[in-house]
């Protein structure tokens, strides 16, 4: 036994090391690219980069999510090794949690979800959700799939416009410049992508999820902000990582 946790250990070490990678150069490069200092845009030589090494230049350390990152997807790993779904082979199982977690990431850090990133996971979840909604029969697979993608996309959609028309509307009444939006488009396109892997009905339950715990983060931030007396009511807050614990929750879970 000891032998076979072997491989759901590395394949999670390989795994973070390549999540953090991703989420190190995408956002800045938006390509596959030589890993820098975040503090002096340095390069990093690979080994030091692989093994946490400070900066060898301003002796900068490396971010805790880095470590974070390695630690979860190790233990996330071994926790779908261990303890296996019916029907959910361990490497899709395991290879669609890093990609949710490679989002979760990038957006948390930069409020941004890349297009490349994106069309990707659309593909990978098209897959997915056929192989998961299929049961005996593939064309109700097919169709419970694109349905839930579609009205994924939609509703978050129509909280894209509303949301532009609501942030358009209070910068004018108050005199400001418009230089916030309350949803990105990439939070759109995550919804649809969400919407493939829970097809429908199941992403009228993700989007609850995500709505809920959205509402409640941003009603704990504006009491924290109106006790500290910083209220700002533009003050945004990045909506992917809920719509990635509502999927988390209602497939791994």
């Amino acid at each position: 036994m000891s032998s076979l946790i072997i491989f759901p250990f590395l394949l999670g070490a390989l795994a973070a090391y390549l999540v953090n990678y991703l989420a190190d150069v995408l956002p800045v490069s938006r390509r596959l690219s030589h890993p820098v200092c975040q503090h002096c845009q340095t390069p990093y030589r690979w080994m030091d980069y692989f093994l946490f090494r400070k900066c060898p230049i301003c002796n900068q350390q490396r971010t805790v999510r880095a470590l974070v990152v390695q630690a979860l997807l190790i233990a996330a790993s071994l926790f779908l090794w261990v303890f296996p779904h019916h029907g959910f082979p361990f490497l899709l199982e395991f290879s669609l949690f890093v990609y949710l977690t490679l989002v979760f990431v990038i957006d948390l850090e930069h409020r941004l979800i890349l297009h490349p990133v994106s069309l990707f996971g659309a593909i990978f979840a098209l897959a997915v959700g056929i192989y998961l909604h299929s049961g005996n029969s593939l064309t109700n697979g097919i169709i419970t799939t694109l349905v839930g993608g579609a009205v994924g996309f939609v509703i978050m959609l129509v909280f894209y416009f509303v949301g532009e028309w609501y942030v358009r509307f209070m910068s004018k009444k108050r005199g400001l410049d418009k230089n916030e939006v309350a949803l990105g488009f990439g939070d759109v396109n995550l919804s649809g992508i969400i919407g493939l892997l829970l097809g429908w009905p199941g992403i009228t339950a993700g989007l609850l999820f995500a709505v809920l715990a959205g509402g409640l983060t941003s009603l704990f931030l504006i009491i924290r902000m109106v006790l500290r007396k910083k209220y700002n009511a533009f003050t945004a807050i990045p909506y992917a990582p809920f719509l990635i614990l509502g999927v988390v929750i209602l497939l791994y879970l």
